[in-house]
Order: structure tokens, then sequence, then C-alpha cells
């Protein structure tokens, strides 16, 4: 079978990465950065679609990349509805979803620049989007009937790593219990089990632990007063929660390579606190997985420094071996996704 053309696209609130590939060798990769002056001008989503395609387009004279020959188009997935994790079709009901999301992200652009680059819209696809949904009804619980907790998580670097583990060890995902780990500007704990994340924290905005710029859970009584004190608005308390929360509210940087080279005890304290949590919450998921764990795996940017993971290891490796796979390559991830769906290893759903 001839290898597939994939162009991944990739929407960041500040860049459009794109990347080509055949099968799963990258060919051609490029973040395109868009000024804040630039955004600024943008009035709406279809402004923000045509400006980004305009972009793309020099990307795809430059290199010479004819859309005739691509054989699938791999988008990064948006805050769409829940849906359970795996690849799906982009189909004109996405695109709607996409443009009336309630929260405005730039995940949402990716589908549909790839569906109005795309000259077959059969052609196009998300994997695994932040939303995938596969937490077990009594996961959902939360104290109360008003609040149900949510699976809002790195789901597509979170499957792309458990799958690389499981064809490492020459077994199926769908048969491993895993506890997984994404260590970046905002920390996601999952269990999987047996092939599904049957639970995992809220990472978006509302639980877990504390990580480089987000709260995590807080004490919801001192947060209570804190919102009802007049000394904070709505935007206010949401940054409290993320982009100004956990080591950035200690410490006012989330250079974590720079704090880790600190000679203060207090920046030390501060970094061992969060791998503190961190492991607290793999100790939450070893109770749902009932202790039986073939893995822990730590991923994400984090990864990359072994003082947080031999941190994390000393706490937890007592549960399972644990694995490091440093970095978050969502591009290749895509691709990924895409060349099993092209060699029929995995069906694509419909949304």
């Amino acid at each position: 079978m001839m290898h597939p053309q994939i162009l991944v696209i990739n929407t960041g609130s500040t860049s459009t990465k794109l990347a080509l590939y055949e099968a799963e060798k990258e060919k051609y990769k490029i973040s395109l950065s868009h000024s804040a002056e630039e955004l600024q001008k943008l009035k709406n989503f279809d402004e923000a679609i045509e400006f980004r395609l305009s972009k793309i387009q020099k990307f795809l004279t430059n290199y010479k990349i004819d859309l005739e020959k691509i054989d699938l188009f791999m988008c990064r997935g948006g805050l769409l509805k829940p849906v359970a994790s795996g690849v799906y079709q982009v189909n004109e009901k996405m695109i709607h979803d996409l443009k009336i999301a309630p929260k405005k992200h730039a995940s949402n652009l990716a589908a549909v620049l790839g569906y109005n680059l795309s000259p077959v819209k059969t052609n196009v696809y998300i994997a695994d989007p932040v939303v995938a949904d596969e937490m077990q009804k009594i996961a959902r619980y939360s104290g109360h009937k008003n609040f149900e907790r949510k699976s809002i998580f790195h789901a597509l670097n979170h499957k792309a790593v458990a799958r690389s583990f499981a064809a490492e060890q020459n077994k199926n995902y769908e048969d491993l219990n895993l506890i997984v780990v994404h260590l970046g500007g905002g920390i996601s704990v999952g269990a999987h089990k047996k092939g599904k994340v049957v639970d995992v924290n809220q990472a978006l905005d509302g639980e877990g632990p504390f990580s480089p710029e987000r709260s995590g859970t807080l004490p919801a009584g001192d947060l209570l007063k804190e919102a009802f004190s007049g000394k904070y608005t709505l935007q206010e308390m949401e940054k409290m929660l993320v982009g100004q929360g956990g080591i950035v509210s200690y410490l006012g940087t989330n250079d974590m390579k720079a704090l880790e080279q600190s000679k203060e005890a207090y920046v030390q304290e501060v970094i061992q606190a969060m791998t503190y949590q961190i492991s607290k919450y793999i100790g939450e998921m070893a109770v749902v997985l009932q202790g039986k764990i073939d893995a822990i795996i730590l991923t994400g940017g984090l990864a990359h420094s072994q003082k947080i993971t031999d941190q994390i290891k000393s706490y937890v490796d007592f549960l399972s071996p644990v694995f490091i796979y440093p970095g978050e390559d969502e591009m290749q991830a895509l691709a990924y996704n895409g060349n099993l769906v092209w060699q029929k290893e995995l069906i694509s759903k419909e949304y």
C-alpha cells in the first residue's frame, strides 16, 4: 500500500503550525507566527479563518504543495461537544459547532481550515480532541448535583503516547491499564483502562494538581469568599485559575528551566509541592484502576526535566514501573492517527 500524503494543521493562539507527512515521516514543517496587532484586527470567526487561510497559502506556494495530491488533512480538534476518543471525519455539523462554541479557543479553527482547503471534504479529520470523554459514570459525580465532573484534558498526547508504549511492548493498548500524566503548562492525570480514559482531572480550568500556570483544585470555601469579596472581576478570577495560577502565582514566572536552576530554597519547595500534588493524583488513579497498573507514563514538556520526573518517581514507583516520553508532538500524533486511518487499522467516527 502506498504511503499517504498527510497535511497536518494545528492552530494555536498566536501561531498556525503546518506539516506535510508521508505516512509518519515528516517532509516539511513550519510555524506561522501571528502578531497581537494582526489578531486584534479580526472581528469574528470568519475573519480569523480568512486571515489564517491567506497565511497558509504562502506556505503551500513556497513548498510547492499541490492540495490535489494530499490524501488526508489531519487537524487539531477544538472545544466541541463531549465525544468518545478517536478519529472523526469533519462534517458540516462539526463546522457549525466549532463556530458557535461557547468557549473561544484557537483550536476551534483547525478543522474549519482543513475543510476549506481540501478539494475532497471527506478527507478531513480530527483526532482525540481535548473534549474526548470516556469517563465512567461514577467518576462524573462531584459532590453536588449542580456540578458534574467533566473530561477536558490533553487527549491527543495521552492517546498517542499510550499507543506508542503499547506497540513498543508488543501489546494492544486496549489490553493495558495505564496511568498517563501530561506535564505541561497544564497537567492532566488519566486512568486508561483497557483503551478508555475512565477518569481524568479537568485540566483546562477545573481541577487537578497545580501546574506552571494553572491553579488546579483550590479550597472551595476560600475560593468562594474571594469571588464575592468585591476585589476581583470574573475575568480576573478566571486568570487566577488559568494563566496566573500555579507556579506563576507563587514565583511570578512559568520559566521552569530557570526556576530549576535557582538556589533559593523556597523556589525548590514550590516545585516539589507541584510534583507532590501530581503524585497524589497518580495515587488517585491507581485506586481507580484498583491497583492493577501495567505502567505509569510521564509525558509533555516538563518530562524533559529529570529533577521533576525523579521527584514524581520517588513517590509513585512502588505502584508500577514508570516510563518517560518527554515532549509533546501534536503534529506527529495527528500524522500517526491519520496513517492508522489510511491503513484501515483505525476506523474513523461520525460526529
